[in-house]
């Protein structure tokens, strides 16, 4: 009986001396969880609209249709952010760059400007226009470090309104994008 308690004495010493170890490698795990689930920075470009409907060129810029426009990405942005491990890198650094490009057409220079800001993901959109009842919303992620596609979508709209470009953006996040951005994870 006295050897047993004796042993239990010196396991609970051993045990002793291990606490602080075990302590400081539970810290370290608490701190590196965080850098294993970290965001994905993420750089959602202006839109651009490819009017092909030629109403553009008759009539002037329509400044309804240029507001509109204007929401298609700050609505991306906000839906992106409310993603958890997803967070979005302000554009305004490269933004005049990138206004004097067609991001469609430019050789992915957009995933060079979201380099230069800290992106992981470049996201590009455009709004093509057939006629004012036939629209598309279209939007495209491209991953910084390889430049290769990672998500994209189209939403095809009719009637050149507020209301419908809203909802066609948001059906685009929602039942398109959304899922694939998930999956990013």
């Amino acid at each position: 009986m006295f050897r047993q308690e004796m042993s239990y004495g010196r396991d609970l010493v051993r045990q002793a001396r291990l606490f602080p170890v075990v302590l400081v490698l539970a810290a370290l795990a608490a701190m590196a969880a965080p850098a294993l689930a970290a965001e994905r920075n993420v750089a959602v470009f202006d839109f651009e609209l490819i009017d092909s409907s030629l109403e553009g060129q008759m009539l002037g810029e329509d400044s309804a249709q240029t507001a509109r426009l204007d929401k298609m990405a700050p609505t991306l942005r906000e839906d992106i952010g409310a993603l958890p491990d997803f967070a979005i890198v302000d554009t305004q650094p490269v933004e005049a760059r990138a206004k004097k490009q067609n991001l469609q057409n430019c050789g992915n220079c957009a995933v060079t400007f979201a380099k230069d800001i800290g992106a992981d993901i470049a996201v590009i959109g455009t709004v093509q226009k057939v006629s004012n009842l036939i629209l598309n919303i279209n939007a495209y992620a491209f991953d910084v470090g390889t430049g290769k596609q990672i998500a994209r979508g189209s939403a095809d709209i009719r009637s050149n309104t507020d209301e419908s470009w809203q909802r066609g953006i948001d059906y685009l996040w929602k039942n398109v994008l959304k899922t694939q951005f998930e999956s990013l994870k």
